[in-house]
């Protein structure tokens, strides 16, 4: 299986623990995922975040329905916490985002993406045809929001 490895930081004008909250409040997915993807968290709320937490999501890529399972497996405010797939298009899929302070009111938020796609030489080729370019464009897609919403 080869893993890949996306990462990503940005500032924001936010004190840390106005960052984490933002970020580890499922209400937020939404806003901060493209329009193209037309993502919906399914999970009946309210959700109360912690280690452990099942988050299920229903988007669609590339007019492919898909239903994604992850689990928070760490939980640790106002510095850090990481998300699993359990459930869905990547044979692995971690998600680490860790907040940074800078000085009393800004904090860097760091995105740490650790995915590997299935099916082999077909999942290999997809990478270089179109995932990491999607990836890529979501997470550009998130850090314009996050800069919208925080700074």
């Amino acid at each position: 299986m080869r893993v890949h490895l996306l990462e990503r930081s940005q500032r924001v004008e936010v004190p840390v623990e106005e960052a984490f909250a933002f970020y580890g409040d499922e209400r937020n997915l939404e806003p901060l995922t493209p329009p193209w993807l037309h993502f919906e968290v399914t999970t009946p709320r309210p959700i109360l975040m912690s280690a452990g937490t099942l988050l299920e999501y229903r988007l669609r890529l590339h007019g492919v329905p898909i239903h994604w399972r992850t689990r928070i497996d760490a939980w640790e405010p106002p510095t850090r916490f990481t998300d699993f797939q359990e459930q869905g298009p990547y044979k692995l899929w971690e998600h680490s985002h860790t907040f940074e302070p800078d000085g009393e009111t800004a904090t860097i938020i760091h995105d740490r993406v650790r995915y590997a796609i299935p099916f082999g030489p077909l999942g290999s080729l997809a990478h270089v045809l179109f995932v990491r370019r999607d990836l890529e464009r979501i997470f550009d897609f998130r850090r314009d929001a996050v800069a919208a919403q925080l700074s």
